[in-house]
C-alpha cells in the first residue's frame, strides 16, 4: 500500500501534465515545478478518489493555494487519511533486505501480536497495560519488592550525590564508592572473593565468554543456554558444541572425546533455565569439571534471588561451596530490581577482568541509581526470609495445580519459572490473547525462541502474587484449555 500510493499519484500527474513518470519526483512542487492550475488539481482529486475513496475529506483546494506544495506532501496526506504510518514511507536499502521483508510478512500473518504493550506503573503481581489492570506473570519482579520505598530512597540519595550518570568508564574517572560497595556485597552474598558489575546482563555474558577463550579452545554449553551465551561463544571464535539439556552423561561423553584436543574447555550452564524452569545439576557439573580440568561457568540470571538461602543462588540450593564454581554470572534486573550484570569469583580473576575486559573498560560505569537499587535489594534479601518462603509457597502451589489440570509444564521444578507448553506458535499466541482478555498478562514464547513443538506461555511467579491471583488464573486456564481442546476435536473430525 505504501508504494502503491506514490505510484498512483505519479501516474495520475503524468496523465494530467503530459510528463513521463520518470520526469516527476516526490520533491516537485505541484504549481512551481509541474505547472498545475485549479482545474488540473480537481482532475487529480477525481483520479485520487477513484483509487482511494477514503480520501474524500482532503481539501485539495486549500492545499493548492500553497504554491510550494510538493508531490510528497500530497502522498503523505493520503497516507495519513488511510492510516498508514508515514514514518515508513521512505524505503531504504535495509528495508529491501530479504530478512527484513520476510519478518514483516511473518508478522502480518499473525492474528495476535501481544508485544510492546505499554506499562504505566510498577510491574508486580498486577500491571497496568494500555490503561487496563491485569494479573501479571510476565515480568521478573520475583520478590515483589520493585518500587519499595527503601529502595527508592537509596536511589534518590545516589542521584542527589552523583547525578544520573557516572559519565565515564570506571577505569577513567567513572568509579564511585557505590560500585565497590555493590561488588563487595554481591561477593559476600554469594560467598566468593570478589565481583565485577557491568551495565548490561546480556553483554556481560557476551563480553566475558567472548574474551576468555579463543580458537584454541572448546565451549560446551547446555542446549537450552541463553542467547547471550551463544553470542559470546560466537564472538570468542572457540569451537562451540551444545550438549543435551541437563544430560550429564552426554556432557561427559563429549568431554571424554574432545578434552585432549583443546587448550581450554569452558562448560557453560544456567542455574535456573529461563524457558523451562528447571535447575542445573551442579554437583555432577563440578565433578566433571574437576575430572576433565575444565572451567565451569554458571549463569544465575534466574537463580540469584529465587533459590537457595535467601536467594543466594544455585550453590546455596545444593549446599555447595561457591568457590568450586569458577565463574558465577548473574543479572541485576530481576530479583535485584536494577539493570546490568555481574561476574563473581576469585579476587585474582576479577582483578584481571577489571583491567582486561573490553566491555568493562570501554563502557560507561553503571549508573548511580541502578547501583544503589541493586545494593538496597541485596540488603533486603539478606534479612527478609519471609519473601522467599512466600515465593516458594506460590510457585509450588501453582505448579502443582497446573499439573492437576493436565498442563504440560515440562521439567519445571522448585523454581518460579513455569511454562505451559502448547506445542504450536499460533495456538500459544491465541491462548495468551484469551488470557489477556480475561485480565491475565502471560506472554507467549514462540518459534524461533523455542522449537515449534515447544511453543509455550511462560509464567513468572512472584512472592507478591496472592492466592486469589493464582486461583483466578488457574480457573481461566482450565476453562479455555477445555474450550481449545473441544475446538481441536471438531477440526480433527472435519
Amino acid at each position: 500500500m505504501i508504494n502503491l500510493v506514490e505510484e498512483n499519484i505519479v501516474k495520475h500527474l503524468a496523465e494530467i501534465t503530459g510528463y513521463d513518470q520518470e520526469e516527476i519526483s516526490l520533491e516537485d512542487a505541484l504549481v512551481n515545478d509541474l505547472g498545475l492550475d485549479s482545474m488540473m488539481v480537481m482532475d487529480l482529486h477525481r483520479l485520487m478518489l477513484m483509487d482511494f475513496p477514503e480520501v474524500k475529506k482532503i481539501d485539495l483546494e486549500t492545499v493548492f493555494q500553497q504554491e510550494d506544495t510538493t508531490v510528497e506532501h500530497i502522498v503523505l496526506l493520503i497516507k495519513q487519511e488511510l492510516g498508514i504510518d508515514c514514518r515508513q514511507s521512505k524505503q531504504t536499502l535495509l528495508d529491501e533486505l530479504d530478512e527484513v521483508k520476510g519478518f514483516h510478512t511473518y508478522l502480518a500473518a499473525r492474528k495476535h501480536i501481544p508485544y510492546f504493550r505499554t506499562n504505566s506503573g510498577i510491574a508486580s503481581n498486577r500491571i497496568v497495560l494500555d490503561g487496563e489492570e491485569k494479573i501479571n506473570f510476565s515480568t521478573y519482579n520475583y520478590l515483589g519488592i520493585n518500587g519499595f520505598p527503601e529502595i527508592n530512597e537509596k536511589v534518590i540519595e545516589a542521584i542527589n550525590q552523583y547525578g544520573t550518570s557516572v559519565s565515564g568508564s570506571r577505569l577513567l574517572s567513572g568509579e564511585i564508592e557505590l560500585h565497590q560497595q555493590l561488588e563487595q556485597r554481591i561477593a559476600s552474598f554469594i560467598g566468593v572473593d570478589d565481583a565485577i558489575v557491568q551495565v548490561g546482563g546480556h553483554s556481560t555474558n557476551v563480553n566475558t565468554i567472548g574474551n576468555l577463550v579463543n580458537e584454541e579452545d572448546l565451549i560446551l554449553h547446555d542446549a537450552l543456554a541463553h542467547n547471550s551465551i551463544i553470542q559470546g561463544a560466537m564472538l570468542s571464535r572457540a569451537k562451540r558444541k551444545p550438549f543435551k539439556h541437563n544430560d550429564m552423561e552426554h556432557l561427559e561423553s563429549e568431554l571424554r572425546k574432545l578434552r585432549s584436543k583443546f587448550r581450554r574447555v569452558l562448560i557453560v550452564v544456567e542455574g535456573v533455565y529461563s524457558m523451562d524452569g528447571d535447575i542445573c545439576k551442579l554437583p555432577k557439573l563440578i565433578q566433571l569439571k574437576q575430572q576433565y580440568d575444565a572451567i565451569l561457568m554458571v549463569d544465575e540470571a534466574h537463580s540469584i534471588g529465587t533459590i537457595g538461602e535467601n536467594g543466594r543462588g544455585v550453590t546455596s540450593y545444593f549446599s555447595i561451596d561457591p568457590h568450586k564454581v569458577d565463574i558465577l554470572m548473574g543479572t541485576l534486573s530481576k530479583s535485584l530490581n536494577s539493570c546490568g550484570g555481574y561476574i563473581a569469583g576469585s579476587s585474582s580473576f576479577i582483578s584481571f577482568l577489571k583491567y582486561n575486559s573490553p566491555g568493562f573498560i570501554f563502557s560507561v560505569g553503571m549508573t548511580p541509581a541502578n547501583t544503589a537499587a541493586a545494593l538496597a535489594s541485596i540488603e533486603i534479601c539478606e534479612r527478609e526470609g519471609m519473601l522467599f518462603n512466600r515465593l516458594r509457597e506460590n510457585h509450588r502451589y501453582f505448579l502443582e495445580q497446573m499439573k492437576e489440570l493436565g498442563i504440560d509444564t515440562g521439567d519445571s521444578n522448585d523454581t518460579p519459572v513455569i511454562p505451559m507448553i502448547i506445542g504450536d506458535s499460533d495456538q500459544a499466541l491465541t491462548f495468551s490473547e484469551l488470557l489477556y482478555e480475561n485480565g491475565i498478562n502471560a506472554m507467549p514464547i514462540v518459534y524461533p525462541a523455542v522449537k515449534e513443538s515447544e511453543a509455550r506461555i511462560r509464567f513468572f511467579i512472584s512472592a507478591a502474587h496472592t492466592k486469589e491471583d493464582l486461583d483466578f488464573t488457574l480457573k481461566v486456564i482450565k476453562e479455555h484449555k477445555k474450550q481449545m481442546e473441544q475446538e481441536h476435536t471438531v477440526e480433527a473430525v472435519l
